[in-house]
């Protein structure tokens, strides 16, 4: 990020179920980031529905997969929410993280140098910890830097019909994770070159 530039941060996730849970929870996380300063675009469920599977024998060539992965190229932070399935993320998220994949040869490769804030939604605990956990283990093998606080938004009701939060708990993770991504976004984090 050049210096005095606002930071661009990029949100994905989300189902294919208008309004969910985890998109409204993305939405909010960004909803934040840009009152700390950040220009942001958001990539949810219907968009990484239309994503075609990933097939590493087909390169980004254009039209939406290729506008997603020009956004990762360009952010300094990503948030990620996802709901929990069966303990784990699910296939929409899982399908477009799959496709960074095509910046393996990038000057910063994958989510390198990235701030990365993880949110999950689910219905009990143990789907919610589980899948944080499977989340934050795949946004390291693509080499990012997420965030020590992550969202494990397990209330049976998130929100109110107002859209608010219906426990301040679940709407401080959400807060906290966006004004994270925020304070390292500008850090310029880089791991070190690779010897070979």
């Amino acid at each position: 990020m050049k210096e005095g530039a606002r930071p661009f941060v990029v949100g994905l996730g989300g189902t294919t179920r208008p309004d969910s849970s985890s998109q409204r929870a993305l939405e909010r996380a960004l909803a934040v980031a840009r009152s700390l300063g950040a220009k942001t675009e958001l990539f949810a469920g219907p968009f990484l529905a239309a994503l075609p599977h990933y097939d590493p024998y087909e390169p980004a060539s254009g039209g939406e997969r290729a506008r997603f992965m020009d956004a990762i190229r360009r952010a300094d932070g990503v948030i990620i929410a996802t709901p929990g399935y069966h303990g784990s993320i699910s296939g929409l998220v899982k399908n477009a993280l799959d496709c960074l994949e095509d910046l393996r040869d990038d000057v910063r490769p994958y989510l390198d140098g990235r701030a990365v804030g993880c949110i999950v939604a689910a219905s009990g605990a143990q789907a919610a910890v589980s899948t944080l956990g499977a989340l934050r283990s795949v946004v390291h093998a693509l080499r990012g830097w997420p965030t020590p606080l992550g969202a494990s938004l397990a209330s049976p009701r998130l929100f109110d019909p107002e859209g608010e939060f219906c426990d301040a708990r679940d709407a401080w993770q959400v807060e906290g994770v966006a004004q994270q991504v925020m304070a390292f976004a500008g850090l310029g984090l880089r791991a070190p070159a690779s010897p070979v």
